[in-house]
């Protein structure tokens, strides 16, 4: 049974990696034998050690993945250091937090080139170099978002809603390649971008009361389900969106 969740061997690209949930998923494929290129646009120094102590190989790659020149680098980075791509996280991601009737054009834009477009364009690019080995695991991260509209993100649920779109639209196109194309939806996590929300006194209250865990998620909870949804467990799951939620949308 180990054998179906054994990642040695294999390379990882994460995006987003320096923290929260990119730094639990890119720990978990490293506990679980993969290299890893850690992509971000801060240095994920930290977490490129942590993955070295385990015996992984952690190379980093500074990169603005808003900018679409940045996608055949982290590509060509992944390939230098590996030889191949067989796993990619896309998990890098922004929010901004406006009320729809003041949004600007500009955080419509920059949230949807860098949670959506580039989502799209980075996993095609992957898909190329998966496609010649006829294997690959790509893992959006999607969100409730996803699923809901929220409220003063009309930009960031929009994206996520893309995010679930272009899973499955890829993961018709490409499972006969033997890509498996599949996203987890975090809940209502612990993290940078929930920030404003967890320092709400009455937000942070209303949204504990709905999840029936009782907690916000922690980046280790997504651990489990990028393990799964990155090894051979997952062999027949195809355009799937995987919540981890502590029950959120069961509420």
């Amino acid at each position: 049974m180990n054998q179906l969740f054994d990642l040695t061997g294999k390379s990882a690209i994460v995006t987003g990696a320096s923290t929260g949930l990119g730094m639990g998923m890119t720990l978990a494929l490293a506990s679980a034998g993969a290299d890893v290129l850690l992509v971000d646009y801060v240095p994920s120094t930290e977490v490129a050690g942590r993955v070295q102590a385990m015996g992984r190989r952690g190379p980093t790659l500074l990169a603005d993945l808003s900018k679409m020149e940045s996608i055949d680098k982290v590509v060509a980075t992944a390939i230098a250091e590996f030889g191949k791509i067989d796993i990619l996280v896309n998990n890098a991601g922004i929010i901004r937090r406006t009320p729809a009737i003041d949004f600007s054009e500009k955080d419509w834009d920059d949230v949807m080139t860098l949670n959506a477009k580039t989502v799209f364009f980075l996993a095609q690019a992957a898909a190329r170099d998966m496609m010649k080995r006829k294997y690959g695991k790509i893992i959006n991260i999607a969100s409730l978002l996803a699923f809901q509209g929220g409220v003063i993100v009309p930009s960031y649920s929009a994206s996520k809603g893309a995010v679930a779109q272009v899973t499955k639209a890829l993961a018709n196109e490409w499972a006969q390649h033997g890509i498996n194309v599949n996203a987890i939806a975090p809940g209502y996590m612990a993290t940078n971008n929930t920030k404003q929300l967890r320092e709400d006194p009455v937000r942070s209250k209303a949204i504990l009361e709905r999840i029936p865990a009782g907690r916000w998620g922690l980046p280790e909870d997504l651990q489990g389900a990028a393990i799964f949804l990155a090894s051979r467990a997952s062999d027949y799951v195809n355009g799937h969106v995987l919540v981890v939620d502590g029950g959120w949308l069961a509420r």
